[in-house]
Parts: C-alpha cells; sequence; structure tokens
C-alpha cells in the first residue's frame, strides 16, 4: 500500500518552486559554455594562435566532455547520489573555467611562447573544465527522470531549465557587452584581461545559482524502481535494442549541432562577414536568447504527448531551415536584416532544444536505473560530433573569404556563413525527418491534461 500511495505522488505535477529550484541548476554549466562556444575560438585567434591550433583546443575540451559524460552515467546509474555529482562537477567548472580564459600559465613559468605550448596548456584546462562540465551535465540532466514520472512535469521540468539557459546566455551577453564597451583591448594582454573579467564574473553568478538549487532541490531516489526494486540496474545492451533509443539520440545529436555549430560562428558571420559593429556580438545573440527564453517559458503552459513534441520540434527544425537559407544569402548592405533572423533562431531553438531533451524522457519512461547511462550516451555522442565539425570547419577556416563575382564589398561566402547557414539547415532538415519517423509513447497512461503552471 505505501509503494502504490508513493508511486501516484510520485506520478502528480511537480510545484512551482520544485521546478524553479531544479530549473537554475544548469546555469554555471550552461554560462560557461554560452562563453565556451561564442567567444573560445574568437579569443584564441585573437591572441595569435592559428584556426588549426585554436580548433585542437576546442577538440581536445569536447573530446574529454564525451568521455566523461559515458564514465559519470555509469558511475550515476550504480550509486545514485545526483546532487553530489552536480556539486563536483560544478565545483570543478567554476576552480578551472578562468584558466582557459586566463592566459597561458606554463608559457609564464617556462618563460616561452611558443605555440606548441600554448596549444597544449589550453587543451589541458579545457580539457579539465569539460570533465566537470560533463558530471555537472548528466547529473542535472538525469535527475529529470527521478523527479516525476508525469510526462507534462517532465517536459516543465526541461522547460524551466531551458529558459534559465537563456537567462544564463543573456547574462554572459550582458557582461561581455558591458567589458567590451569599457576596455579597449590593444595587445595581447588586454584582450587577455577582457576575458579573464568575463570569466570571473560568469563564474560568479553561474556558483550564486548553483547554491540556490542544492538549497532548494531534494536528492531524487534512483536506486528504488517504481515497483520497488531495489538496486535494479539496467545493462546497456536494454537501450540498444530499442530502435527509439536510436531515433532519439540522432534527433538529440543533430540539434545539438544546429545550436552549438551556429553559436560558435555568430560572432565570427556578423563581424568578419556582414562587417557589422563591434557591439553586434553581443546584441545580436542577446536577441536570440531573449526570444528563447520567451517561447521556453509558453512551452510550459502546454500539455504535451508525443505527438504534440513531435509537431513543436518539426516546426522549429523548418524554421532553422528558414533561416539558414537567409543567413546563407544575407549580403553585407543588408546586415540589419540580421537582427530580423535572430528573432526566429530565437523561437526555433527553444522549440528544438525543449522538445528534443523531452524526448529523452520518453524513451527512459519508468526505467529510472538507467537515466544516466541515457543522458550520457547521448551526451557522449553530441559532443564528439560537435567538436569533430568544429575542428572540421575551423580548420577550412581562412582570413580572407571567397568573393563572389564583382561584389568585393558586398558579398562573399565563407567558412564561417557555411557554418551557421548551411550546416544547421541541413541538419535540421535531417531532424525533421527522423523526427516524423518516431512513435513517441507517452510513458503514463493517463498523461494529465492541464498544463502545470497555471
Amino acid at each position: 500500500m505505501s509503494n502504490r500511495i508513493e508511486d501516484d505522488s510520485f506520478s502528480k505535477p511537480v510545484g512551482r518552486w520544485s521546478v524553479f529550484y531544479y530549473g537554475v541548476g544548469h546555469m554555471l554549466n550552461d554560462i560557461t559554455a554560452a562563453c565556451w562556444f561564442t567567444y573560445l575560438l574568437l579569443f584564441l585567434t585573437d591572441i595569435g594562435l592559428s584556426q588549426r591550433d585554436a580548433a585542437t583546443v576546442m577538440l581536445s575540451g569536447q573530446i574529454a566532455d564525451g568521455l566523461a559524460t559515458i564514465f559519470v552515467g555509469e558511475l550515476i546509474d550504480r550509486f545514485g547520489h545526483f546532487k553530489i555529482w552536480h556539486g563536483a562537477g560544478s565545483m570543478l567548472v567554476a576552480v578551472s573555467f578562468s584558466s582557459v580564459f586566463g592566459g597561458c600559465l606554463p608559457c609564464k613559468a617556462l618563460a616561452t611562447f611558443s605555440s606548441t605550448v600554448e596549444t597544449i596548456s589550453y587543451s589541458t584546462f579545457a580539457a579539465i573544465f569539460n570533465v566537470g562540465w560533463a558530471a555537472t551535465q548528466v547529473s542535472h540532466m538525469s535527475m529529470v527522470n527521478c523527479i516525476s514520472l508525469n510526462s507534462t512535469s517532465r517536459v516543465v521540468l526541461a522547460s524551466c531549465r531551458n529558459a534559465f539557459t537563456m537567462v544564463a546566455n543573456l547574462s554572459l551577453y550582458g557582461i561581455a557587452l558591458i567589458v567590451f564597451d569599457i576596455s579597449i583591448a590593444k595587445t595581447y594582454a588586454d584582450i587577455e584581461n577582457q576575458y579573464r573579467w568575463i570569466a570571473y564574473l560568469s563564474i560568479f553568478i553561474g556558483c550564486c545559482f548553483v547554491g540556490i538549487f542544492h538549497f532548494g532541490t531534494n536528492e531524487p531516489r534512483s536506486k528504488k524502481g517504481i515497483h520497488g526494486n531495489i538496486h535494479a540496474r539496467i545493462s546497456w545492451t536494454y537501450w540498444f535494442r530499442k530502435i527509439l533509443y536510436y531515433q532519439v539520440a540522432l534527433v538529440y545529436v543533430l540539434t545539438r549541432l544546429v545550436l552549438n555549430v551556429s553559436q560558435a560562428y555568430l560572432a565570427f558571420y556578423v563581424i568578419n562577414d556582414l562587417l557589422m559593429a563591434q557591439s553586434a556580438k553581443a546584441l545580436v545573440p542577446a536577441i536570440i536568447y531573449i526570444c528563447s527564453f520567451i517561447v521556453s517559458v509558453l512551452l510550459q503552459e502546454i500539455a504535451w504527448n508525443g505527438q504534440r513534441l513531435k509537431a513543436y520540434y518539426a516546426a522549429g527544425g523548418i524554421l532553422w531551415m528558414f533561416c539558414g537559407v537567409g543567413i546563407l544569402l544575407l549580403p553585407r548592405s543588408m546586415s540589419l536584416f540580421m537582427y530580423a533572423i535572430s528573432v526566429f533562431i530565437g523561437i526555433a531553438n527553444a522549440l528544438m532544444t525543449v522538445t528534443a531533451v523531452s524526448m529523452q524522457s520518453i524513451v527512459i519512461g519508468e526505467d529510472l536505473n538507467g537515466c544516466a547511462f541515457v543522458c550520457g550516451s547521448l551526451s557522449f555522442l553530441d559532443k564528439i560530433s560537435c567538436g569533430l565539425a568544429l575542428f572540421v570547419l575551423q580548420s577550412y577556416q581562412s582570413n580572407s573569404p571567397i568573393i563572389v563575382g564583382n561584389y568585393s564589398t558586398n558579398f562573399n561566402f565563407s567558412v564561417t556563413r557555411y557554418g551557421l547557414g548551411l550546416v544547421p539547415a541541413f541538419c535540421s532538415a535531417l531532424a525533421v525527418a527522423v523526427t516524423c519517423t518516431m512513435e513517441l509513447q507517452t510513458p503514463l497512461s493517463k498523461p494529465l491534461m492541464e498544463p502545470l503552471l497555471e
């Protein structure tokens, strides 16, 4: 009888404050990730590293992140303790991230500034940072499935998390806009100082929200299953026999490619291709995340099921395809249209992110003792694919774009333009096609039919 009562409460809607406390738990990861994808390549090339060396630093971090997600996911499934993993990962992120943008410490110790030593130094700190990032991400993502079995509550938790991702990104771009405005960089030391302040302020803001998360969120159960099975761990092969696992994995990876590749090349595009003002590399991303935040909040008011997840994801993917075409063909003389395109990118990002993450919960269903492996394995594929994609694109990056016809001052094709326009549009089209083949069944036989947040 007690198990029945506990299971009923486990299927009820999650309260407002519980949703809020959970939603802020990824703020440190989100604000540092925004800085990582938006400014790392720009920072490294600005201080003198070659395009390939900068790409190597990015790839080293992505590989470390991907391997760590598998390892951490397996340990969480074995031993639980989501909050301990979250706290330890957050501490490692806070300590190591400032060193990623803090200059080459071994160079100063060895009194040499060779490109090899710089690349090794930045790659090492990037790997350490991403190990901590992975521990925080996997523990936080998999926690959703152990907080509630209610299908709408799970989507609302993911939506709230995504809303605060937008808050984190907006915070970063607000900080960056202020720093770039009041600090003029004339030397490599000035550039390092700019990004060091951005890193320090980002860490401080993120750590404040980590404290709120740990204060307000209780450790969810994972080792006790829905039917009272203690320590009933699920084998990896169980997931590999599910077709839906592969479909959701592909959609999730393609979604992350859309988000990360576009974020990495957005600053390059507005500055180098469109020749917009320096403030645009903070203002354009800010518009994207304001729109994403608004849409993420609105998505919390919907009663969700499998068909709606597919429909909203497809809508976001199709919207991104149109945005990609616009970016690919946008001439410099019409650069102001980038602000309008950024609005639709923000809407598309929110639709795709919230629904793609929520599809993971449908794959997991009530199989809670394998939830960390699902989140970790999908994150592994995400990190490796994004790292390789950015490495390849950056390796072909050039400071001299390909000029088309006689429009040398008006229009050009470059790796940046392809990376921001063509790659996300192609990934969106493929993801929408895969989504249409899915058979998503809502985990609960009687899903909640009323919005959680009224």
